[in-house]
C-alpha cells in the first residue's frame, strides 16, 4: 500500500460512497463532515456517487441537506445517471422496460429515456424497493424474448441501520438464474463510471481517489480504472476480509474522520 499522506497530497478529488461510508441511514458518519471541511480547506474538491439507484439525485441532495451537509447538483451522481448517460450514449432510439422505483423512472423519463411496459429492445434492472413479482416476471420474459440485460450496479446488499437488504445484484441473480442470462453492469466498479466522473469534472484519473467501505464497488473503481481507491471500514468491509481479497486498496482507513484528520497535516 502507497504512503496515506502521498496519496492524499496527490488526490485533487474526492469521489465518496454515501451509504456507510458518509452515512448510516440517517445519521452522518463520526467525524465524516469534519473530513468535507478538510478537502475544501486543503483547496480539493469532493463528489458523492452512490450505487444505489432507488433515489433520485434531488432525493439524496435533500436528505443532506436534512442532516446539514447542503451539496449542488454536479456534487452529486449516481448509478442511475450512468446508466442513462450510457443509454443515451449507445441506444438512443431502443425501448426500455425500467425495473425501478418512481424517482428512477422519473429520472429516465426526464432524460428523454423512451420506457415502455411491452415489448421492449432493452430491460435495466434498478434497486427496486418497489419490486413486485410481476416486474420481475416481466423483465425474465422479456430478456428470454431478446431484450438485453442491463443493471444500474451490482451491489449484493445495501447497508441500513438495521443491517443489510437485498440490493440489485440479488435481483439480477434471480433473474439470471431463471433465464440463464448474464447483465452488463454498470455503476461502480466499472469504467462507464469513471469516464463519468472525469469528464464532468475535469480531472484525470490520477488524480481521483474513489472512497467507500466496499473492496468489489468503492475500493475496485479506483484500482482497475487507472485512479485511486481507498478503503473505510465504517461499512461493509472488514480489516480481516482485506487480505483474501481479490482487490487490494491503495490505503485503508478507520474512518472519513480520520481521512479529514490527516488531511489536515499535509
Amino acid at each position: 500500500m502507497t504512503d496515506k499522506m502521498e496519496l492524499l497530497k496527490r488526490t485533487k478529488l474526492f469521489v465518496l460512497d454515501m451509504d456507510g461510508t458518509f452515512y448510516l441511514g440517517n445519521q452522518i458518519l463520526p467525524g465524516a463532515a469534519d473530513f468535507l471541511k478538510a478537502v475544501e480547506k486543503a483547496g480539493k474538491q469532493y463528489l458523492f456517487f452512490t450505487n444505489n439507484s432507488s433515489r433520485s439525485p434531488r432525493d439524496y441532495m435533500a436528505k443532506l441537506e436534512k442532516m446539514g451537509c447542503p451539496i449542488t447538483r454536479d456534487q452529486i451522481m449516481t448509478s442511475g445517471d450512468v446508466t442513462i448517460r450510457y443509454l443515451q450514449t449507445h441506444y438512443p432510439d431502443k425501448t426500455v422496460y425500467l425495473v425501478g422505483t418512481p424517482p428512477l423512472v422519473e429520472s429516465f423519463q426526464e432524460a428523454g429515456i423512451h420506457l415502455v411496459n411491452e415489448k421492449p429492445d432493452i430491460v435495466v434492472i434498478g434497486f427496486d424497493t418497489t419490486l413486485t413479482y410481476e416486474k420481475l416476471s416481466n423483465a425474465c420474459t422479456f430478456i428470454r424474448e431478446g431484450a438485453l440485460f442491463l443493471a444500474t450496479h451490482l451491489d449484493i446488499n445495501c447497508p441500513t441501520e438495521t443491517g443489510f437488504i437485498p440490493d440489485c445484484g440479488s435481483f439480477c441473480a434471480a433473474i439470471s438464474l431463471s433465464t440463464g442470462k448474464q447483465p452488463k453492469y454498470l455503476g461502480k466498479p466499472f469504467a462507464e463510471t469513471v469516464e463519468m466522473v472525469l469528464d464532468k469534472t475535469g480531472f484525470s484519473a490520477p488524480e481521483v481517489a474513489f472512497v467507500g467501505d466496499r473492496l468489489y464497488t468503492d475500493v475496485a473503481t479506483g484500482v482497475k480504472n487507472g485512479a485511486t481507491g481507498l478503503l473505510v471500514l465504517t461499512g461493509e468491509t472488514h480489516l480481516e476480509d482485506v487480505p483474501t481479497s481479490e482487490v487490494q486498496p491503495d490505503a485503508i482507513f478507520a474512518s472519513l474522520g480520520e481521512m479529514g484528520q490527516q488531511l489536515c497535516q499535509l
